[in-house]
């Protein structure tokens, strides 16, 4: 790159964080206000002035792109994304290096002051340090050390160009965060406002998450390992169970519970700590129906490996089972974890208001294993995001894994935790409880082999870690975390795995339901004859199968992942923010911009 061409570069790119952290932009919500009100040291003055402002906070929050539309290793799509192919780029600007949310929060933060009420004015630095807790806890997985700011900048602070602080400086500040929301925000349950216990919540996530990063990572910063971290998650989580008051969803049958949490208009409030709120009259819909029926949009399938992870209803191991690999879909979707039918289509299943059974469509599923979770009644198939039921963002049964697993890696955990967290957890949905004996005594091969599991976990607590980890990606499927725990337990690697859906032991009528009547006629050459109602798919142009005439469907048969262990667990840094501090502001290890600092 030129002189002329970076200095170019560096104008442009100093003009923009000037517009990012100088007087609040036009497009803010204080532009609602009265004129002779826009002023900050004129706002902030009572409740209602720091509400309305805190309110623009929650834009933070997930949506529905990034909770239902996960998917790495356990559910494929339409397309495999540049996570798993490796094509990922080195950006000019832009991809989650902004910093206009942290500014509204250092503004509330710097100007509360003008309320005199003081209880109301911690209750809103709260709220405003809930969020800056969340903000860099999103930098810190996505980029891992970033530059902290707890300031309103000018124009000419030498700050916005300072280098990046150390993980461990951005984790602490995060945690002292936390811990001012805990003690200030109300300890009133509200779905969609934070609480106390959104707090503990968030803290119970993320202290579990820089524990277990820092452990299978190997990584110690400033001195402090992954004990610290981990001993965190633990509190938090006991103190939120033993505190809250928040309990499991367990509806009226445990056929149904599971399905039913997620398959409801308004969040289900003695679980969901924190919700979306999603209402058509407000204008806040999603598209969840048809993002899992819409033939030209997502087509998810959970992958045959996530399938097989998912224990027998008796708790043996369905992997156990000799041939497992080739059992039909009736043969391996039978007596299984309730939670397998509750989340994907198997026999015998019908809509909410429906009365017909309906089988896999492999028209929109790209595996044949087709989610039903958040899926609601049909009026709210069409494709103009028509559905409504609130999404959650943070539920109990995340803080009861959370906690399981925080002990396990500690090597703390006893069988009384383990029954107040993952036993509750089972017992919603008919399972027997987990035994640690056992599970440590004789832990999971396919959860340790290398293509299917997590070869890196050891010790004497491996088995019921790996127990844990089944727990928590069975229970926690389409609702943000795969990514991230693959992440902070290592396991990228994995992504390299085969891509399977559904076994077809050979071409010609295919059987979903077992009703004894085809659904599916596979075929090859010219079309076939076949009976109204069955769908065609055509071999090798429709749909593919991993041996040609017979296999596992494969979703991404043309495609191939690819993951590099020394520079794709951390995003980099785009380039125009390292050309504007002058290489002030590092790369990332393993990622080349070709710049010349």
């Amino acid at each position: 790159m030129n002189v002329k061409m970076k200095t170019i570069l560096r104008n442009r790119l100093f003009f923009s964080l000037v517009l990012i952290f100088s007087a609040i932009s036009c497009n803010d919500s204080l532009d609602v206000m009265p004129k002779d009100r826009m002023i900050p040291e004129n706002f902030f003055r009572n409740e209602s002035e720091l509400q309305m402002f805190s309110n623009k906070f929650y834009t933070q929050l997930p949506g529905e792109s990034a909770i239902i539309r996960e998917g790495v290793d356990h559910i494929a799509k339409n397309d495999m994304s540049d996570e798993l192919k490796g094509t990922r780029i080195i950006p000019g600007s832009g991809s989650g290096w902004s910093w206009s949310q942290l500014r509204d929060i250092n503004t509330l933060l710097e100007y509360s002051v003008n309320c005199p009420d003081r209880e109301v004015r911690n209750r809103y630095d709260a709220v405003a340090r809930f969020f800056r807790a969340y903000f860099y806890f999103e930098k810190v997985k996505r980029f891992g050390d970033v530059p902290w700011y707890d300031k309103q900048l000018a124009s000419n602070d030498p700050d916005l160009v300072k280098p990046r602080d150390s993980r461990e400086f951005i984790m602490s500040k995060v945690m002292e965060d936390l811990d001012f929301a805990i003690q200030y925000l109300p300890a009133g349950k509200e779905l969609y406002k934070v609480t106390k216990w959104t707090a503990l919540a968030l803290k119970s996530r993320a202290a579990l998450f820089e524990g277990t990063f820092r452990k299978y990572h190997n990584l110690t910063v400033d001195g402090v390992g992954y004990e610290y971290y981990l001993e965190q998650a633990a509190k938090a989580s006991e103190d939120f169970i033993n505190q809250s008051g928040y309990t499991l969803y367990k509806g009226t049958s445990t056929t149904t519970a599971y399905r039913d949490l997620f398959a409801s208009y308004d969040a289900r409030g003695e679980e969901i700590i924190l919700a979306r709120n999603y209402n058509k009259s407000l204008g806040q819909s999603h598209n969840a129906n048809f993002y899992t029926l819409g033939v030209t949009y997502g087509r998810p399938g959970l992958t045959k490996r996530m399938v097989n992870s998912y224990l027998m209803a008796d708790g043996s191991r369905f992997t156990d089972n000799p041939g497992y690999e080739t059992y039909s879909f009736v043969d391996e979707t039978a007596n299984r974890d309730p939670r397998l039918s509750q989340t994907i289509r198997t026999p015998g299943y019908k809509r909410l208001d429906g009365t017909n059974t309906l089988v896999p469509d492999l028209l929109t599923s790209s595996t044949g294993y087709q989610p039903i979770k958040f899926v609601m009644e049909t009026k709210y198939d069409g494709p103009n995001s028509e559905s409504e039921n609130d999404l959650p963002i943070f539920r109990t049964a995340e803080v009861y894994l959370n906690y399981a697993e925080a002990k396990a890696e500690l090597g703390t955990l006893t069988q009384s935790d383990l029954d107040r967290t993952i036993g509750q957890i089972r017992a919603r949905v008919g399972m027997p409880p987990l035994d640690m004996v056992d599970a440590n005594a004789d832990p999971d091969p396919y959860l340790l082999d290398p293509k299917t599991g997590y070869p890196h976990v050891q010790g004497q607590n491996q088995g019921v870690i790996l127990e844990i980890r089944r727990e928590r990606t069975i229970e926690l499927i389409m609702e943000g975390f795969r990514y991230d725990d693959m992440m902070r337990w290592k396991e990228g690697k994995t992504f390299e795995t085969d891509y399977h859906g559904v076994y077809i032991p050979e071409l010609g009528p295919y059987d979903f339901d077992g009703d004894g009547s085809p659904d599916v006629y596979f075929y090859k050459g010219a079309t076939p004859s076949i009976p109204s109602g069955v769908l065609a798919r055509k071999v090798d142009e429709e749909i593919f199968l991993s041996e040609g005439d017979y296999g596992y469907i494969s979703p991404y048969k043309n495609m191939t992942a690819k993951w590099n262990e020394e520079r794709d667990y951390l995003y980099p840094i785009p380039i125009d923010e390292r050309i504007l501090t002058g290489g002030v502001l590092t790369q990332n290890p393993g990622w080349d911009d070709g710049l010349e600092f």
